[in-house]
């Protein structure tokens, strides 16, 4: 999402060192399309437990639920009652003038609010607590339950805020978490670098309750901008020398051995919020990034440097005419549509992973908030609808070909009215915050195995799954309905049990109507595969193909761009100069030939090869001149430009991008 927030960077941050055993698996192989749900990180991790202040009011299954009372109700409230997420009273009683703390013992898993009422039965104020289920083990490396926290930003400078995070996230049983950071917050002139930041406490945290830590940026330093190409809003726009990204994911790469384990190179980069770069400019971002992350920590996990969406057409094209391949172990988008749309719009995302792995990185569902920052409340209807969509979202997602899924997000976020956080700003549970930690019990380690549509009721939702709910291999059915609808479970269907959305258990029976609040139903393993599932997508086949350290650029007015074509503009009728540029991010001079491999009908790029040799980290410009007499009849046909290299052992870069009149 969008994130307008600028950083300063801290410099009395307290920093803590953690070592991490990490081992990189498979990375940059060839894999077999059933190996996409591999974890490409393993970590050492435990059985997550709670601490003993109880951050965020939660609990686990057996504690009592002991919470402290908010300031304006000590004094004021005689009385206080335990509510559901239904609101319906489970336990009430009362408070005398020297309470502040509060003591319920014996409650089952679920979301609770707790109300403080005075003498006129008047609410003075209220809490929130969650009370959890144990797990059974730690959570699976291949886990595809993860979570967006941005607590670098969200608890910025606060250690112990960020630590609470680290504590609730690990607590859900999320796999991955995702970070952020302002590169130009973090970085104030060139080849320097804080030692102490926001950022490294972050990253120490996460890492120290065994979470995968996934960080991005989207901004660059000032000092880095071109304001002759860019404009004033330069500062979210790419770097126009890669040789500034490279050294900078290096350092970051090494700087965050063994903390941060995996990168995505900017964030939402197609949007004009975040730039508004074409295609062409994506790819070769990438591929220096790529590049720069590699060079620092050859077993990072390097992204896709994530879409606002899951991308267009024109964008997988772009991808696959730039043979970017090579340059991203994970294939990465975002989404806020309703789960039933995802089949469809990660369609052009499948084409483009190229066998490699989808993960979404945000996924959100949007409700006004009610309530003046900065709480920014949401009502009892929108709290439902946020947790209902949880399970609904991942499941959907799982099943379109997505093998991680990041909820969007952990902590209180107030966007444009619109609330998006599972905690509130104290840190306090909403209900979204135990579906998601039902998700990361039930469907620990899933694995998809498709859509099952009963006959005769398009209403109803269902989707199978291999995990390991409570630690026991399982399959999992994920059940609800887009319309209230009565829908019995087959008889022959052995059911060891049944849990509703905040993973409360409901026996060994489903509720005998079927709504939008999804139900999980564990069966044996095995017992799934006798229904007939509709199986579920993937990634398009696996391309290989080896990262060439030569990379080509094109430099154009950031003015020129026509983001519904992907394309840059240039005058019609006359002959415009190219910024075209090669680097060699090698460790060695190389020397080769750079040719036009292909022209649509009626362009003419003169001249249409170079000689060149670079030297380590040397940048070249390849003169070039364009002009076209092409027919709006040829154009719409093809006009993508395409230039390769031929550098021997250094490999065969290439460039592709579209040029379209005025």
């Amino acid at each position: 999402m969008k994130q307008q927030r600028r950083l300063s960077v801290p410099h009395k941050t307290l920093h803590f060192v953690f070592l991490v055993t990490i081992i990189s698996v498979c990375s940059g192989r060839e894999v077999l399309q059933a190996d996409l749900n591999r974890p490409l990180q393993t970590i050492p991790r435990n059985i997550p437990t709670t601490q003993p202040q109880h951050p965020g009011n939660v609990f686990l299954l057996g504690e009592d639920v002991n919470i402290k009372m908010p300031e304006k109700a000590i004094g004021k409230a005689i009385s206080w009652r335990l509510l559901d997420d239904h609101r319906n009273i489970i336990k009430q009683g009362s408070i005398d003038e020297k309470t502040s703390n509060l003591n319920i013992s014996r409650l089952g898993i679920g979301w609770y609010r707790i109300e403080f009422l005075d003498a006129a039965d008047k609410v003075v104020d209220w809490t929130t607590a969650a009370v959890l289920a144990r797990l059974a083990e730690p959570v699976p490396q291949d886990s595809p339950i993860c979570v967006d926290s941005a607590t670098s930003w969200f608890a910025s400078n606060q250690p112990a805020r960020q630590e609470r995070f680290a504590q609730l996230a690990a607590l859900a049983g999320v796999n991955w978490i995702r970070d952020r950071m302002s590169w130009g917050g973090f970085q104030r002139a060139p080849d320097k670098f804080p030692e102490k930041t926001t950022y490294d406490t972050a990253a120490t945290f996460q890492a120290r309750y065994g979470l995968k830590v996934l960080q991005v940026f989207h901004d660059i330093p000032g000092w880095a901008t071109d304001k002759e190409l860019d404009g004033e809003n330069r500062s979210r726009r790419f770097p126009r020398d890669l040789r500034v990204l490279y050294k900078f994911c290096k350092a970051m790469a090494q700087r965050y051995k063994g903390r941060v384990l995996a990168w995505e190179p900017w964030n939402e980069a197609n949007i004009t919020t975040f730039g508004g770069h074409t295609i062409d400019e994506m790819c070769t971002h990438q591929k220096a990034a790529y590049l720069g992350y590699k060079a620092g920590n050859p077993n990072l996990t390097v992204c896709w440097n994530v879409y606002a969406g899951a991308g267009t057409t024109l964008h997988t094209r772009g991808v696959l005419e730039n043979q970017t391949w090579p340059y991203f172990e994970t294939y990465n988008i975002h989404s806020y549509q309703k789960p039933d749309n995802y089949l469809k719009q990660f369609e052009p995302a499948r084409e483009a992973a190229c066998g490699r792995p989808i993960w979404i990185t945000e996924c959100g569902v949007r409700a006004v908030a009610k309530t003046p920052k900065p709480w920014s409340e949401l009502s009892q209807e929108d709290e439902l609808k946020q947790a209902k969509f949880i399970a609904r979202s991942y499941a959907s997602s799982l099943f379109a070909g997505v093998n991680r899924h990041f909820f969007f997000i952990l902590g209180n976020f107030h966007e444009r009215e619109v609330q998006f956080g599972l905690l509130r700003y104290d840190q306090t549970p909403r209900p979204g915050y135990v579906a998601l930690a039902a998700l990361g019990r039930i469907l620990a380690g899933a694995t998809c195995l498709g859509k099952w549509t009963p006959q005769g009721n398009s209403s109803v939702r269902a989707y199978a799954f291999r995990s390991r709910p409570d630690g026991r291999p399982r399959d999992v059915l994920v059940i609800w309905a887009e319309k209230p609808t009565t829908w019995p479970l087959p008889k022959s269907l052995s059911v060891e049990a049944v849990y509703d959305y905040l993973g409360r258990s409901l026996g060994k029976n489903t509720p005998a109507k079927i709504d939008s609040a999804p139900v999980f139903v564990i069966l044996q393993k095995g017992a799934a595969r006798k229904l007939p599932l509709e199986q579920p997508l993937r990634s398009s086949a696996f391309r290989g193909g080896k990262a060439s350290p030569v990379v080509l650029q094109l430099q154009m007015h950031h003015d020129s761009t026509k983001l519904d074509q992907q394309a840059h503009t240039v005058p019609s009728g006359k002959e415009t100069n190219l910024n075209l540029f090669a680097y060699n991010f090698g460790n060695k001079a190389v020397s080769g030939i750079i040719t036009v491999e292909h022209a649509p009908r009626g362009f003419t790029l003169t001249p249409d090869r170079w000689e060149i040799t670079l030297e380590p980290m040397e940048r070249k410009r390849l003169p070039a001149r364009f002009s076209t007499n092409a027919s709006e009849s040829d154009r719409a046909k093809d006009d993508w430009i395409k230039l390769q290299g031929d550098f021997a052992d250094a490999g065969r870069p290439v460039l592709a991008f579209r040029l379209v009149t005025k």
